[in-house]
């Protein structure tokens, strides 16, 4: 395999190729990742979501309904906890644009945000001024749209931005990183022709109790589970099943879309879905001898 690595959205992407992807191929990704990140990214100032932040309006683009949906039914799985407009949220703990990291008093995120925020298959519109952060979702969104643009590209694939990843063709044994150890893998999942998300409180985390899992509800950090792995046929609904999985009724929303997962506690208990295909070996924090391998 081929692995093109490249720096995008403020993370390590890797794409996986049987060969070197073309020229041609290498713009059409750049280009697909620089207009997602100038039409959703929080911390661009010349974003529209900035813009929206700013003024309200509307504009066009072309993931508004597939994430948008996605968010309704994660807010009413989660009873209101997985929340669009948290942007100003996060910025109220210091992880703002200018990553300032000085944290304020918690924010609630607007519960009616559903009525606030309009959207169609391609449109997005705010009546009044709020910060939409579609971070519960929106890498696994990116890595679907990258590889969308490579559908062409021969043999195996593996698209992985930042640890959000989806694969085709042979198949990929994957170490779950450790929470709090990441030279230590709780296990491994063995993934073919399919998407494998994460979430974890030690990423993007910048003081005692502080990171980026929020409940919408309060604006403050979750506490009881420090790490969740989901698996889907597509990396958004993994990637947005990672965040559900740390309220009450994410494992219910996992099961009506066909979402096998796993899950640690801040105290080291894990849970699973009854189908989840992962080894387990949480008992010794073992790595596996190779925690990204491809098997032919």
């Amino acid at each position: 395999m081929v692995v093109w690595r490249f720096e995008a959205i403020g993370t390590r992407w890797e794409i996986e190729s049987r060969a070197d992807l073309p020229a041609d191929a290498r713009a059409t990704v750049t280009a697909t990742i620089d207009r997602f990140d100038r039409e959703w990214s929080r911390f661009r100032a010349d974003s529209l979501v900035t813009r929206l932040g700013i003024d309200g309006g509307s504009f066009a683009a072309p993931d508004a309904g597939p994430m948008l949906d996605a968010y309704r039914e994660l807010s009413a799985a989660t009873g209101g906890a997985v929340n669009p407009l948290v942007g100003e949220s996060l910025n109220a703990l210091g992880y703002d644009a200018a990553y300032s990291l000085t944290p304020g008093e918690p924010l609630a995120a607007p519960a009616d945000w559903d009525r606030r925020l309009d959207w169609s298959e391609a449109r997005v519109t705010l009546a009044a001024p709020a910060l939409i952060d579609v971070g519960a979702l929106g890498k696994g969104r990116l890595v679907d749209r990258v590889f969308d643009v490579l559908a062409h590209v021969d043999g195996d694939l593996v698209v992985d931005g930042g640890g959000d990843l989806r694969v085709r063709g042979s198949s990929v044994r994957i170490g779950l990183e450790h929470p709090y150890d990441a030279s230590k893998a709780i296990g491994v999942v063995t993934l073919q022709d399919a998407a494998l998300c994460a979430s974890a409180v030690n990423r993007r985390a910048w003081g005692d109790g502080l990171h980026h899992v929020l409940d919408a509800r309060t604006g403050v950090p979750v506490r009881t589970w420090a790490a969740t792995w989901a698996i889907a046929a597509d990396a958004m609904r993994a990637d947005a099943m990672t965040t559900a999985l740390f309220f009450d009724g994410g494992p219910e929303l996992a099961a009506a879309w066909g979402v096998e997962w796993v899950r640690m506690t801040t105290d080291g208990r894990v849970e699973r879905s009854p189908g989840c295909p992962a080894e387990l070996f949480v008992a010794s924090g073992r790595p596996p001898a190779s925690p990204r391998t491809r098997e032919e």
